[in-house]
């Protein structure tokens, strides 16, 4: 045991570097967590902490630790892919005759182990100078801005916690250096270990407060991925804000060209905007759909009016793992549906998003209860109130769907009088302003002129809003002249985004006496993209984990076709909203790409929250106010004395003499005793007062006597004062305070 305690030290400095490096490899893993298979994780994170505990708990030969860290390694590998079903053991079999199966199901993972394990040894080598180590983390650090910037991803959490790790491993190696130069130096500070943590601990909770509390300043230069972007033309997806109407951290920016977001404000649409490609969730499901929002009924001729959440239809509480009052449509089939939502930004929206429609929530931020939630069945939206008691947008939750199964078949047959005879029709789903133009409508029965029925002409005006305009996020307003959105956009404009394309579906099937809505919300964003041999996995989709952006911020019509319900409409070019027909047997992931010249893309963005990663949460900045408070109170308490006369010293505008310090010490006794009832007479003299109070208190009279006599020193004598002599004067009224509380 001796021995082993005495080689941990003298291989200190190459175990605390370890944790340094193994932190910076942990960036690595949340980076990489929406990337990679769930066992690649997995597998790649526990040989990492595995590989890492070995170096650091048996500081051998390195011969023998690789020789363990091997034995180690295959074995981890061995029981992770038996723990998620990748091999399965055949009972029937020896270990022996399994050995070729279980190293083909192997093969595919070792390579990452082995680049893991061999970057983690290869740095902990290499890694041991100070120029080194910078050269490391600048490298790392440059790696993490390039994806950042030029990618979709978010990786702030991982520079913040590299450059922690940086901070820590400078000071193991300035301390390391420290100990070979300065042996001497070095055991002294052995003998004061706390007094070295402590000052440590100081710095980096003052790095992380710091940090915490700096303002957020948008920035000036537009973001190098967007620029590229735009410089090549292409987007990810065609999200919009209408009007330019953007939900920030602090309200609601209305401009006429902003950037995308989900819109707060959908009176007045059009304008133009700026892809924004930040993300905004992350959403965990088998089927990718669109994430509703909320809906509009009520269209002015500029935009969708009724925007009061909680008045515009019957609202109800809803409660988490509580069935949400639903309207089930009777010739149509649901396929129940589990969503896991992560939120990636601040921001606070007016509802929960999901698909359509939502039939249960089933957590919120991982509990099962919230006060927030309200439900409007009507219009399938999940409502959240943020302004009572301060009330924060959840950064996650976790519901359930029910998704339409529609028989498309069967539905192109059905009549009017079919779909809408004997079924109620809210009469706001058919409202058109009372000056709508008229030329909207005929257009819109011109194009429909070969439909029969209601579906047929839904689908052939969405062909028409497709194939007739082009998709642009600015488009030319110099050409409107007309005061109704749609109808400039459909004779003047001739060109615009969602907003433009949904609101005429929208108002053009009501023209024709279909029921439409018109909603918002976010199309389903993109997935990082798997082989085809690892695509699929016993029949069980892997990759089921997709990002939004603000730039897939986006508008959309739903048409209502009595008992088969609603169904969403999608009219705007490039976009394919991904719908379940009884045709098909498996969801088309592939189907739901939003941009027709660019599937390829991936954004495999880090949701701030996986499991893998080693983000900076709440505790660490706890652990660092409390650190600092505990210091903070420590020099206050250091500097009590000079404290004691801060406000004397302000107001005589220079430091108190030590005789002046002894009268401002005598006062202070002497209000104590007066408030202990021994007052002090106008007429007496301060030597008269004492005399008395040791008559009536002869327990103290000797403290007195002693006070007295420092006060006529300071008063009255020509002697010298010094600092000694005032401390005595507190020190003696201190212990005047404790007898006078032991005698009472």
């Amino acid at each position: 045991m001796r021995g082993w305690l005495n080689l941990q030290k003298s291989s200190w400095h190459r175990s605390i570097s370890l944790l340094w490096i193994m932190i910076i490899a942990l960036q690595w893993v949340s980076y990489t967590d929406s990337i990679w298979l769930a066992v690649t994780t997995a597998v790649v994170l526990t040989v990492l902490t595995t590989v890492a505990v070995i170096e650091i708990l048996l500081p051998v030969r390195w011969v023998y630790r690789l020789l363990l860290e091997a034995v180690v390694v295959v074995y981890i590998m061995y029981r992770m892919l038996i723990h998620y079903g990748i091999y399965l053991a055949d009972p029937l079999l020896t270990l022996r005759e399994q050995l070729p199966n279980i190293a083909a199901e192997m093969f595919p993972y070792l390579w990452f182990v082995l680049g893991a394990w061999g970057l983690l040894l290869l740095s902990s080598w290499w890694v041991t100078s100070k120029a080194r180590i910078l050269l490391f983390i600048g490298m790392n650090i440059a790696a993490f801005a390039a994806l950042d910037s030029f990618t979709p991803s978010v990786l702030w959490q991982e520079v913040a916690w590299t450059v922690f790790a940086a901070m820590g491993w400078l000071v193991t190696q300035h301390l390391r250096n420290f100990q070979l130069q300065y042996p001497n130096g070095w055991s002294y500070l052995l003998d004061y270990p706390i007094k070295v943590v402590v000052n440590i601990a100081i710095i980096f909770s003052l790095v992380i407060i710091t940090g915490v509390n700096m303002p957020e300043v948008s920035p000036t230069l537009t973001d190098p991925y967007t620029a590229w972007k735009e410089w090549n033309g292409t987007g990810t997806s065609s999200g919009s804000s209408s009007k330019g109407i953007l939900q920030t951290d602090n309200g609601i920016t209305a401009v006429n060209n902003t950037t995308s977001g989900y819109s707060m404000d959908d009176g007045n649409l059009g304008g133009g905007f700026s892809f924004d490609y930040s993300p905004v969730m992350t959403v965990t499901s088998d089927l990718r759909t669109y994430m509703r929002g909320e809906t509009r009924s009520v269209y002015s001729g500029s935009g969708w009016t009724d925007n009061d959440r909680v008045n515009r239809g019957p609202l109800k509480g809803a409660a988490v793992g509580e069935d949400l009052e639903t309207t089930v449509a009777p010739k149509v089939q649901y396929q129940a549906l589990q969503q896991t939502v992560k939120l990636l930004n601040n921001n606070d929206y007016p509802v929960l998003f999901g698909p359509y429609a939502i039939s249960k929530v089933e957590s919120i931020n991982g509990e099962n209860s919230s006060n927030g939630l309200f439900w409007r069945s009507r219009d399938s939206e999940l409502l959240w109130d943020t302004d009572e008691n301060n009330r924060k947008y959840p950064l996650s939750y976790e519901l359930t769907a029910e998704v339409p199964v529609i028989p498309v078949q069967e539905l192109t047959t059905k009549t009017y009088a079919e779909l809408y005879d004997g079924n109620t029709i809210d009469k706001q789903f058919l409202q058109l302003p009372g000056n709508f133009p008229a030329r909207v409508k005929e257009l819109a029965e011109e194009i429909t002129a070969t439909g029969q029925t209601p579906y047929e002409k839904t689908a052939l005006l969405q062909q028409y809003l497709q194939e007739t305009f082009p998709y642009t996020n600015e488009p030319d307003l110099s050409r409107s002249t007309s005061s109704d959105f749609v109808d400039s956009f459909l004779f003047e404009v001739k060109e615009g985004y969602c907003d433009y394309y949904s609101t005429a579906l929208v108002t053009m099937a009501r023209s024709l006496d279909i029921p439409a809505r018109w909603v918002k919300g976010y199309a389903p964003g993109e997935q990082a993209e798997l082989p085809d041999n690892m695509a699929l996995q016993q029949g069980r989709i892997l990759n089921n984990n997709y990002t939004i952006t603000n730039a897939d911020a986006h508008s959309w019509a739903e048409v209502y076709f009595g008992d088969y319900g609603w169904i969403p409409v999608e009219a705007t070019p490039g976009f394919n909203v991904p719908l379940l027909t009884q045709n098909e047997n498996t969801p088309d992931l592939d189907s739901t790409d939003q941009e027709e010249n660019q599937p390829d893309e991936a954004t495999a963005v880090n949701d701030g929250a996986g499991q893998t990663g080693f983000h900076l949460g709440d505790w660490a900045v706890v652990a660092a106010a409390a650190v600092l408070l505990a210091w903070l109170t420590y020099l206050v308490w250091q500097q009590r004395f000079n404290l004691r006369f801060l406000v004397q010293r302000l107001r005589n505008g220079r430091p108190l003499t030590p005789d002046q310090k002894i009268v401002a010490e005598t006062e202070r006794w002497i209000h104590y005793m007066q408030r202990k009832g021994l007052r002090k007479e106008e007429y007496e003299t301060l030597r008269e007062a004492v005399a008395r109070w040791g008559r009536e208190r002869p327990a103290i009279a000797e403290i007195l006597y002693s006070l007295l006599g420092l006060f006529e020193q300071a008063k009255y004598s020509p002697d010298v004062i010094e600092d000694k002599d005032w401390r005595r004067v507190y020190t003696e009224a201190l212990r005047l305070r404790k007898s006078m509380k032991s005698k009472n």
